[in-house]
């Protein structure tokens, strides 16, 4: 028997994925659970492994194709076996799933389809914000489905929409703060309707060439221009003395290595954030027009850097319960399937707080935004022996120490000035005491 090679549900939310990649062709043999294309979400960039071995006799989409969850993509069989037509599979698990969360997603104000209609919690999304009647809409998808381009296309076309709703909907579970997707909206996050956009720039008379934008790209301009819409940004940039850092590192790097953990100072900056975050836990929290929302895990984002193709931010899940060890393991590890593409939807889900360390680029500090619903990003500057004035008993003297630059970038309606630069002291004082 042959193996379909299926497009995944990469997400509770996610029902549609982009082939970015192929990474076989038509006539190539497949060993189990070999890569055979990679799919881009506004998440994450994944592998999609064969679930069993043959040769690939056919291709149902291109690259750059956006297909839905469920739905053949790929064909693995024997030379000579005949490929079956493509089309959805397990229709009557996926889509009805698919209608209840669109059913969740959807304001009152918003007439609710049947589940016969089975509209996509995009397709329920883009109708909150245009206050439409998705039941007005004639579907050109399977089974008269309303599909995002019908929904779109009616519109722009000037459709009748609904009075505008109260404004406020009830919060979802995967949208209470701190639970929520990364890379999430934050008007979703909040529960509140997105403004209408702005107007599109006209495009400029000077010659030049258009680069195509990428789903990730896309959604980290989106997301950081949320930002700093919402959050009122304030900077605060200590100096920290990494001495002890280092020496301690020097010391236990190769005993690391023979556990199979990688010893960078990432693992430092992050133990010395969970102290900090334990001693202020303000700091560990998302607002809300309901209050300041004081989060009990602490689940620490790292950004990774993928070069061109943007960055992303896997979550370190109970960074406080564990050791120098642990967290050295999980930050190599997180950071590895970043850079080839093997993160899952979870593992960029639910960050509390965020750490950058912008200075392996040679930046000494930087401002970054927060990472919404966040409140806080630490940013860690470039590590360089610098001379600095030491004072024992009263006595000045030069001495050459390796010295960083960390910058707090926090949200001002959570936290004041005194309030950041406290948690700064801790975070300095941790690292300059390392034990």
């Amino acid at each position: 028997m042959g193996t379909n090679v299926v497009m995944p549900q990469l997400g509770e939310s996610i029902v549609e994925g982009k082939i970015s990649k192929w990474l076989k062709t038509v006539g190539e043999p497949i060993k189990l659970y070999e890569p055979i294309l990679e799919v881009e979400t506004d998440k994450v960039t994944t592998e999609v492994t064969a679930a069993g071995e043959g040769t690939l006799l056919k291709l149902y989409f291109n690259e750059g194709d956006v297909v839905q969850a469920g739905t053949l993509i790929a064909y693995i069989g024997q030379p000579g076996d005949t490929p079956p037509l493509g089309g959805k599979f397990d229709v009557h698990a996926v889509e009805p799933a698919h209608a209840m969360t669109a059913a969740v997603a959807a304001p009152a104000a918003v007439a609710q389809p049947s589940v016969a209609q089975r509209i996509s919690p995009v397709v329920a999304r883009i109708a909150s914000e245009h206050n439409v009647d998705v039941s007005l809409i004639k579907g050109t998808g399977e089974g008269g489905r309303v599909t995002k381009k019908d929904i779109l296309a009616y519109i722009e076309k000037g459709g009748v929409s609904l009075p505008a709703g109260p404004g406020l909907k009830e919060l979802a579970p995967w949208e209470q703060p701190g639970l929520g997707e990364l890379f999430r909206p934050t008007e979703e996050v909040f529960a509140r309707l997105a403004p209408a956009p702005a107007p599109a720039p006209a495009p400029s008379a000077l010659p030049g060439e258009t680069v195509a934008l990428s789903s990730m790209r896309k959604s980290i301009a989106e997301h950081m221009l949320r930002s700093k819409q919402i959050s009122p940004h304030v900077t605060t940039v200590f100096e920290v003395d990494l001495s002890r850092v280092a020496a301690h590192r020097n010391a236990n790097k190769a005993a690391f290595e023979r556990d199979g953990a990688n010893l960078t100072f990432s693992p430092y900056f992050v133990a010395a954030s969970v102290a900090a975050l334990k001693q202020h836990p303000m700091v560990n929290s998302s607002w809300s027009d309901g209050g300041i929302v004081l989060h009990r895990p602490v689940n620490i984002g790292v950004a990774v850097s993928l070069g061109d193709e943007g960055l992303i931010v896997p979550v370190i899940k109970n960074a406080d319960s564990m050791n120098l060890l642990g967290l050295a393991r999980v930050v190599s590890d997180l950071t590895d399937r970043a850079r080839r593409k093997m993160l899952k939807p979870d593992d960029v889900q639910g960050g509390t707080f965020t750490l950058t360390n912008h200075g392996t680029s040679g930046s000494l500090f930087a401002t970054p935004i927060i990472n919404q619903p966040q409140c806080a990003i630490l940013g860690v500057g470039k590590i360089e022996k610098r001379v600095v004035v030491m004072t024992q008993n009263g006595v000045d003297s030069i001495a050459i120490k390796p010295m960083v630059y960390v910058g707090l970038t926090f949200d001002h309606r959570i936290l004041d000035g005194n309030s950041a630069d406290n948690f700064m002291a801790t975070l300095k004082h941790a690292l300059e005491n390392w034990g």
